[in-house]
């Protein structure tokens, strides 16, 4: 079945009775515009530009000129926050060989592109974005050196299915210790190169968040609520310790909900498939704002193996088993009913480039709703990385720049040696990207 990103609220309204969803919606999407204070810091305005992985760094991890290129285009953007993408604390948990990854020898280059966005927002826009790092193990999406080298919590035959992953890249107690001391030692760095905060990242099932799910596993990482959610609680708590309270912020992008069934799944419950209970993340955020979290980034499902959960979409390599409206709607107020659990600590949601044109009243609608606090945008921002400033200027997002949900950067992404980004908006950089590694021409 063919979809469309939603253009405006006539559209949406049809969209709405067709898939049984409701959502709020306020024309005046002012509140956007509001600064909010986060931690010590305030923020110019409620738009984030969540973490979008380039794959087009340096060997060494250090941002190159695709790199530099995208964050410019984010800075002129105008978003309050801007996350920067998944960056390796440890060589091995590189997601692909061209992921950041911030070491002594790349630490220059993470300071000049932090000054650098700083300074290309301020001259555009007139203030200074608060820019993110997010710290990140890729756990069993290790790819170091280009082909797989997974490093697991457990092996999952959802994942795994005929082709079970060898036991010995299981890994050990000791060395998510070690994971931890790293993710610590990441904020430390983070906060050298000028960093407003770090993200200690636990989503899309990437290693942090594949504990979260690890029901089976023996050890201090294992089986109940409190070793599940160890690794996480830990790094956040000692990342706080560690760093300046008074001009560093401490977060994490966390997955809610994963999508999978018991024991392969975290925010559900033994017995009742994959239907969403929030029990466990509610729990989950109530403790780690009580160990210094200042901020949460809520998140569902694994783009690599049910997209329409995270990042509901038109097209995609297989039909939805849902109308993509129906996955926003999950997200949104699943989001919001965890942010009641910690009010007072900033939230920020996701997947909302499908509702394209009408994104902006939506999230408006929830905020005055009491709901979450930030909207944060991904795939939107690389189709349309002005988008901030259009929506805290008061104007209706362009048609004619929305993403359309298509799916290419992922695919790009996907592709040995790709470099994601928006091949429809983007066409004179990504289409021939495009064209390289999806399709095989030169």
């Amino acid at each position: 079945m063919a979809y469309q990103v939603i253009q405006d609220r006539d559209m949406l309204l049809k969209a709405c009775e067709e898939s049984g969803t409701r959502f709020p919606y306020s024309d005046d999407i002012s509140v956007l515009a509001t600064p909010i204070k986060v931690g010590s810091k305030t923020v110019n305005n409620r738009i984030v530009y969540q973490a979008m992985e380039g794959c087009d760094g340096t060997y060494d991890g250090a941002p190159d000129t695709l790199t530099k290129r995208r964050y410019l285009r984010f800075a002129r953007g105008g978003a309050g926050i801007i996350w920067f993408e998944a960056t390796a604390v440890l060589g091995e948990g590189r997601a692909n060989p061209r992921q950041m990854y911030l070491t002594p020898k790349t630490q220059d280059d993470f300071k000049r592109i932090v000054a650098d966005i700083k300074e290309e927002c301020m001259r555009a826009n007139g203030f200074e974005p608060i820019v993110i790092c997010q710290l990140t193990h890729s756990g069993r999406y290790s790819k170091p050196e280009g082909t797989p080298a997974p490093l697991i919590a457990y092996n999952n035959p959802i994942f795994e299915k005929d082709n079970p992953i060898d036991p010995s890249r299981i890994v050990s107690d000791e060395y998510l210790d070690r994971v931890c001391e790293a993710l610590v030692q990441g904020a430390i760095d983070a906060e050298k190169c000028g960093f407003d905060g770090g993200d200690i990242k636990s989503c899309h099932r990437y290693l942090l968040s594949e504990i979260l799910s690890a029901y089976n596993r023996e050890g201090r990482y294992g089986g109940s609520f409190e070793n599940r959610t160890r690794l996480l609680t830990t790094a956040v708590k000692e990342a706080r310790l560690a760093t300046n309270k008074n001009n560093f912020i401490i977060t994490s992008r966390l997955n809610i909900y994963d999508g999978f069934e018991y024991p392969y799944g975290f925010g559900v419950n033994e017995g009742e498939g994959i239907t969403p209970d929030l029990s466990e993340a509610k729990r989950l955020a109530k403790i780690l704002v009580s160990n210094g979290l200042d901020l949460l980034d809520c998140t569902m499902g694994n783009p690599y193996f049910n997209p329409h959960v995270n990042r509901p979409y038109a097209k995609g390599t297989y039909e939805p088993p849902e109308h993509p409206l129906f996955g926003v709607q999950r997200m949104l107020d699943g989001i919001s009913e965890v942010a009641q659990e910690i009010k007072g600590t900033p939230v920020i949601c996701s997947g909302i480039s499908f509702l394209g044109g009408v994104s902006a009243n939506v999230c408006s609608g929830y905020i005055n709703n009491g709901g979450f606090d930030f909207a944060g945008y991904g795939r939107e921002t690389l189709a349309y990385p002005d988008c901030a400033s259009a929506i805290t200027s008061g104007a209706n997002l362009d048609p004619k720049k929305l993403c359309i949900c298509c799916g290419k950067c992922t695919e790009i992404m996907r592709c040995k040696g790709g470099t994601p980004g928006c091949v429809i908006r983007d066409t004179e950089v990504y289409m021939p990207l495009y064209k390289k590694f999806v399709l095989g021409k030169e």
